[in-house]
């Protein structure tokens, strides 16, 4: 076998079935359309990255199994070579990855096979490859691909004086756990295979059943996902900046109950969040940590940091300059619509009354050219004062006439979060770009406004807005619905209340990654939400539930509130040089600790045990079995040879090193039986036996196999058996036929590793199967929420660019019918 191998800055040509190494840490292989599929820790010079999509090529090009083979040779090879190299802790911890290597591969292979068999029968069509059974094939492709390009590397370069030892150790002990916990899921997948009617996506079964799948499922350990393996399936470009919000979010929440929110809580972040850049490990179990124990209410503060003036200010000002950018509130008064069957006929348009009664609505508008009627004393008089930011509106001799069209958007932000202002850099590119005038809708958030007042608010606005369209600077000829995650469920059934109402619906909508299924429930790529920085299922559990009304509302000091807005910022500035002077003294005292400064290696430190690095505390272990090196990179294998008694000894370990043996399954598993069933994957999935269907979830692992637990415990789901959540205003991909007859066309741009993926592919077979005019177009390697990353890289720039290609589908007149020849 021949292969390509990068070796001291220069391509060579190899016959053996090893040596063509991968190129050195930081350097990841990329597809024939740029796109990686492994994992890339840091940036990589421009030539590298073109020599490494060549590489990219070759094992891009190869089938599963081929992949697979490859890999089991390669770790064989290795596993025998540092098996000779005598007693050594190193070489032993080596061979025993290489044989934890092997033996994954082999275990999963066939798992994949099965489900890439039969994934083709949940696309959309065959133009539509995409679901969450090819994503779950796909990502664990990826890590197969990236420990292929290692062994490649280890096998060329293990007997260099130059090979960094404990830097590949790491990686690919790293590397094994998360391909043991992507088996895992490809099981996972199998019983949802099993279990659901044929073509269906999701979950199905009693919600008992329901909730005990969700349960097991998410004690799974995820903390090797957020360290040394953060992003790798995604683009090479996009993991700096997932590595960045992750040392943010673990630096963030470190403070956030000392501090709650504000100034002092972000500025003091960036003092301690050295040691979470150097420690990959610790950043990976602290976010694990975050992400299953604090309430929705961090999650609110964190993602409204883009909220912030001075980011915010400093997005804007990256951003395509516009001349109007207002804010407005709508003031709660009742008006009329026209019926849009009967147009003498109207209905009356009340202001939003849940749970808070009537109140003001808050739009922004947007628009590249100053047109006529936005300057009219009538649309000032509605100009909520912003500051500074309101001058933007600026007087010109000669104002554009109006357009023919406009868009409504519909911010995201798991209906707990963010704002237009949040949104606003991309959607002043989307207004240079179309030409029209946007309205942007700030609906109130959850868990202060749970449904279905954000609802309420936004069908209140798209009526105002296509009333008065004539003072927004358009005639309102055609009209589009746009909206990101959820904004995407509320562009959706705003729809389906127009249509209720009898009044116009929009003339299409696009809608990116939508969430179109907000009840409790699994799916193929709900299953990557385990490894997702942006998207966990804790996380989206917690947001669903605040907007269900199951969450409370925030539980800060009451004194704080009384502040006021100069009463907060006064108390955040004294906050800030506070945190100053302890946040630098803790940063070079943690950095001196992780640098190996400690005279003592026994002693154990008293103030905050439970945040200890794995390193730091590993060194602090008597020496033993497995002698001092460090426990962070211990294999399943090494650990089952020291034995229980050992790590029963390091109780400091539980929540930074997570179940570093292999736990005790749970009782109840949802997964298909022994690996010695017969490997012919099922042509249709009807095939599958009536057994699989009704085992539930007693199904077990294979004999032998045991993935990782987490150590934080299970998150509650308290909406599971919430009736509100299968309302179809709120999961509109539970809606009837008929309701979604009345829906106008639909765009969807999904993101194929997203874990909403198969809420757009679901929901688009949906209306496809009634005829409705729909498109879904899937961007790769991309991560939720693209549109505000839409500036970060060419990847994401081309996504955002596809959204306003379909939007102006929407905005184009349609073809008047040629007149029949005489």
């Amino acid at each position: 076998m021949v292969s390509v191998s990068f070796l001291a800055g220069r391509w060579s040509r190899v016959a053996t079935p090893w040596a063509g190494s991968v190129p050195p840490p930081g350097l990841s292989p990329q597809d024939s359309t740029g796109t990686s599929h492994t994992a890339q820790p840091a940036a990589q010079p421009r030539g590298a990255q073109k020599r490494s999509g060549r590489a990219s090529r070759l094992t891009q090009n190869m089938d599963l199994r081929t992949m697979t083979q490859s890999l089991v040779t390669l770790a064989e090879d290795n596993m025998a070579f540092f098996s000779s190299q005598g007693p050594g802790e190193t070489a032993r911890r080596l061979a025993g990855v290489f044989a934890g290597i092997r033996e994954q591969a082999l275990g999963l292979e066939p798992a994949l096979g099965r489900l890439l068999s039969v994934a083709h029968l949940f696309d959309l069509d065959a133009e539509t490859p995409a679901n969450g059974y090819r994503s779950l094939v796909h990502t664990a492709r990826c890590c197969l691909a990236h420990l292929l390009h290692k062994s490649r590397y280890v096998a060329s370069n293990r007997r260099s004086i130059f090979f960094r030892t404990s830097h590949n150790l790491a990686e690919l002990e790293a590397y094994l756990v998360a391909l043991t916990q992507l088996r895992a899921l490809a099981y996972y997948a199998q019983r949802l295979l099993a279990t659901n009617r044929p073509g269906g996506l999701f979950f199905e079964g009693d919600e008992g059943l329901i909730a005990e799948f969700l349960r097991e499922y998410v004690t799974l350990h995820k903390g090797c996902f957020y360290g040394r393996c953060l992003g790798f399936q995604f683009t090479p470009a996009i993991r700096p900046f997932l590595q960045t919000i992750s040392i943010g979010l673990v630096s963030f929440g470190e403070h956030y109950k000392r501090n709650e929110t504000g100034l002092g809580v972000t500025a003091s972040s960036l003092f301690t969040s050295g040691r979470f850049a150097i420690d990959p490990e610790l950043r990976g179990a602290e976010f694990e940590r975050i992400i299953q124990n604090l309430d929705v209410h961090f999650w609110k503060a964190f993602w409204n940091i883009t909220e912030i003036e001075v980011l915010s200010s400093l997005a804007n000002m990256a951003s395509a300059t516009v001349r109007v950018s207002r804010l407005l509130s709508l003031p709660p008064e009742a008006f009329e619509m026209p019926l849009t069957a009967d147009p003498k006929l109207t209905v009356t348009i009340s202001p939003p009354l849940a749970h808070s009664g009537p109140g003001p609505v808050l739009v922004r508008l947007i628009s590249y050219d100053l047109r006529e009627g936005q300057d009219s004393e009538e649309l000032s008089s509605l100009v909520k004062s912003e500051g500074p930011r309101s001058l933007e509106l600026r007087p010109r001799p000669q104002q554009a006439p109006r357009s023919q069209s406009l868009v409504v958007h519909i911010h995201g932000g798991g209906f707990v979060a963010q704002t237009s202002k949040s949104h606003e850099p991309y959607l002043k590119s989307w207004a240079q770009e179309l030409g029209v005038p946007i309205v942007s809708i700030d609906y109130s958030l959850a868990p202060e406004a749970p449904f279905p007042r954000a609802l309420e608010e936004c069908f209140y606005a798209y009526c105002w807005a296509v009333k008065h369209c004539a003072l927004l600077g358009s005639t309102g000829e055609r009209i589009c619905l746009a909206g990101d995650s959820a904004g995407g469920n509320l562009c959706f059934t705003v729809s389906l209340r127009a249509a209720a109402y009898g009044v116009r619906v929009p003339d299409g909508i696009m809608a990116a990654y939508p969430a179109t299924m907000l009840q409790s429930t699994a799916s193929p790529s709900r299953l990557l939400s385990l490894m997702d920085p942006l998207l966990p299922l804790s996380v989206l559990t917690k947001c669903v539930s605040a907007y269900a009304g199951g969450e409370t509302e925030d539980r800060s000091d009451s004194d704080q509130k009384a502040l006021g807005m100069m009463g907060l910022v006064r108390r955040d500035t004294a906050l800030l040089f506070r945190d100053l002077r302890l946040g630098a003294s803790s940063w070079l005292h943690s950095f001196l600790d992780l640098s190996g400064h400690k005279s003592h290696t026994n002693s154990v430190p008293t103030a905050e045990p439970m945040r200890r690095s794995v390193s730091e505390a590993a060194l602090a272990q008597p020496e033993g079995l497995l002698g001092t090196d460090s426990l962070k990179s211990l294999t399943l294998h090494d650990l089952s040879l020291k034995g229980s008694s050992d790590t029963s000894e390091t109780p400091e370990l539980s929540l930074s090193a997570e179940t570093l043996g292999s736990s005790t399954p749970s009782n109840v598993n949802f997964l298909v039986g022994p690996e010695e069933a017969p490997e012919e994957a099922p042509k249709t999935q009807e095939e599958l036996s009536a057994k699989d269907r009704g085992c539930g979830a007693r199904a077990a692992f294979p004999e032998g196999f045991h993935p990782r637990r987490s150590s934080q415990g299970s998150t509650w789901m308290p909406v599971c058996s919430s009736p509100i959540v299968k309302n179809p205003f709120m999961s509109p991909l539970l809606a009837s036929d008929s309701m979604l007859q009345s829906l106008p066309p639909v765009h969807i741009v999904a993101c194929a590793l997203d874990p909403m993926l198969d809420d757009s592919v679901m929901f688009a077979r949906r209306l496809r199967g009634l005829g409705k005019p729909v498109t879904l177009r899937v961007v790769e390697d991309l991560p939720h929420g693209f549109l505000s990353l839409a500036a970060l890289c060419r990847e994401t720039r081309h996504a955002a660019a596809l959204c306003v290609e379909r939007i102006r589908l929407v905005l184009t007149q349609p073809a008047a019918p040629s007149s029949p020849p005489l």
